[in-house]
């Protein structure tokens, strides 16, 4: 069997990880295992493994005749027989289609707040499913909302995963840092956790913060580096930018939270499990149930809420450190490749 997973960019994003952390991981499982970027590349570009066929279009446009020839010429070179397209990338999938109706096509649908939307809203996206095998979401509303709303009749929820051995840990010493894995944009409501990040910092000035994620430079992340600059915020909240490989970085910290304001089933959960550490979340998407009992959701929008949950985590680190051991055992036995990859394969087989 040989799989292309097809994604609009290499920027550090959840859909993005996604889509190379398939495509390297099945290049082990899969005759052959293929990852296509259509428009752009970026820091993700590093973690593409050896084993793993990349192709990058360079994307002009939504009706690049060219792109879309030169990905047909590539799957009938290598024989491929399924498209596992991602988010935004449902489009130029349909497209190929089109020019290869023996393709099957599967759609990966990532963004929680589709939800929040209907058809009459997403008429390309409807259109496009015409063309789709299956659908695969990332939680059960997503699921509901693509069987209500779009011509595919096989729907599935596959949880996202993530590759526990990335993030063995070695003897070291957690800092007393919180970060936050998620690029600025405006659906992870980053102001929400510097408004809660302000009480803390008034009550234990000792800690830090750390956004990992890219920064587009636009009003939004103005918007952020204002209050922290007017707060007197800036020697404790440090921007670093998108990172293809957080781990150290993950690995380095004793709390991970996010403070969105949707989301599906975000990646940045999933490794901060991985990684051990005590997480605080917003209930939004399909966090609650990932965290379930082995850490602490929050309202969103609701900084109080959110600086109080922190708080508790700081305040007492034997809770801090028990949960994060429960949470990281949650996360391997219900989040790893080798939970979730068999339910997987076992749809590109039907």
């Amino acid at each position: 069997m040989r799989v292309l997973q097809l994604i609009d960019s290499l920027h550090a994003g959840g859909a993005e990880r996604m889509a190379v952390t398939l495509a390297n991981t099945l290049s082990e499982r899969l005759e052959g295992s293929y990852l296509c970027a259509t428009r752009a590349e970026g820091v993700l570009k590093e973690s593409i493994l050896p084993a793993t066929n990349y192709i990058f279009l360079n994307k002009k446009g939504t009706l690049d005749l060219s792109a879309l020839w030169r990905l047909r010429k590539f799957i009938k070179q290598h024989k491929i027989i399924i498209v596992h397209a991602h988010t935004t990338s449902y489009f130029f999938a349909a497209l190929l289609k089109l020019t290869l109706p023996k393709l099957s096509v599967i759609w990966h649908e990532h963004h929680g707040n589709r939800v929040s939307t209907k058809r009459t809203g997403n008429k390309m996206l409807y259109l496009s499913s015409i063309f789709f095998s299956k659908i695969i979401t990332v939680n059960v509303a997503l699921r509901e909302w693509c069987k209500q709303q779009l011509a595919t009749k096989q729907v599935y929820y596959v949880p996202n995963f993530v590759v526990t051995s990335s993030f063995s840990e070695e003897i070291q010493v957690r800092q007393t840092t919180i970060v936050c894995l998620a690029n600025l944009r405006e659906p992870k409501n980053h102001l929400n956790l510097l408004k809660a990040f302000k009480k803390i910092h008034q009550q234990i000035p000792n800690w830090k913060l750390q956004l990992v994620g890219s920064d587009y430079n636009d009003d939004y992340s103005d918007a952020l580096k204002h209050f922290i600059s007017t707060n007197r915020l800036t020697d404790a909240v440090e921007l670093l930018g998108g990172n293809a490989q957080p781990e150290a970085l993950l690995l380095g910290a004793a709390i991970g939270v996010l403070s969105s304001d949707s989301e599906g089933l975000p990646m940045a959960l999933l490794e901060y499990g991985a990684s051990g550490l005590a997480v605080v979340t917003t209930r939004v998407g399909y966090c609650e149930e990932v965290i379930s009992t082995f850490g602490k959701t929050v309202l969103p929008n609701n900084p109080e809420a959110l600086s109080e949950a922190l708080l508790q985590y700081i305040n007492d680190p034997d809770t801090r450190k028990n949960d994060a051991a429960a949470f990281k055992k949650h996360i391997e036995a219900q989040y790893s490749q080798n939970a979730i990859l068999p339910k997987l394969l076992a749809l590109y087989k039907k």
